[in-house]
């Protein structure tokens, strides 16, 4: 995978790089969270491992600035922590949107569990997004058959989930195939009643 390594230390962010190629991925380093950030936005890398405390934008900070992100795949953020942040500290931090922790001084076992966990849950949220994307429609209507097992109207499936206002028109390929067509057989029904209505005509007012 690639994981983008956020250390402020130097000596800890070789440390980290190093283990990271050793259990063989692909590594990219920033040494602060606004570096990281920019990182991430050029390379999109879907692990993060942060440390916690850093100048100018922390891990904590950097996790809320990536999790504001919409439409993104989504981003495992691993966090360095010291052996002495307090429980309500992670507890801020998972609410924060921080993933996992990871106690420094680093243990290799221990990261390649973590890794272990990231790529399943990213696996598995690739899995559901393919899922999601996939619309059953049914082959004669085209309604579209939602969440609840419910059928109804693509205009109205869409609109229920992306607030979109749908306007009708018609296109070129149906103007020809489909409403030229219904348009000469309007025509001809109209020219063959008034001929009706003509032959009656003389009739009547006998």
């Amino acid at each position: 995978m690639k994981v983008l390594a956020v250390e402020d230390e130097e000596g800890s962010r070789s440390i980290l790089r190093r283990s990271l190629e050793r259990l063989g991925h692909e590594v990219i380093e920033a040494g602060d969270g606004e570096e990281a950030w920019t990182a991430w936005l050029k390379e999109k890398p879907r692990v993060v491992v942060s440390d916690w405390q850093m100048p100018t934008l922390d891990g904590l900070k950097l996790c809320k600035r990536l999790r504001a992100q919409q439409g993104q795949e989504y981003v495992y953020f691993i966090l360095l922590t010291g052996r002495g942040d307090s429980g309500q500290n992670r507890k801020a931090a998972a609410e924060a949107g921080i993933d996992d922790f990871l106690t420094k001084p680093i243990d290799m076992s221990a990261l390649w569990m973590r890794l272990r966990v990231a790529e399943r849950i990213l696996k598995y949220t690739v899995q559901v997004h393919r899922l999601e994307e996939m619309m059953p429609m049914c082959s004669y209507c085209k309604k579209i058959r939602d969440d609840r097992n419910y059928w109804q109207q693509i205009e109205s499936y869409i609109n229920e989930r992306t607030g979109t206002e749908i306007s009708h028109s018609v296109c070129p390929d149906c103007y020809v195939q489909v409403v030229l067509p219904e348009l000469d057989r309007l025509k001809q029904k109209a020219a063959e009643e008034l001929t009706v209505q003509r032959a009656e005509a003389p009739r009547k007012k006998r």
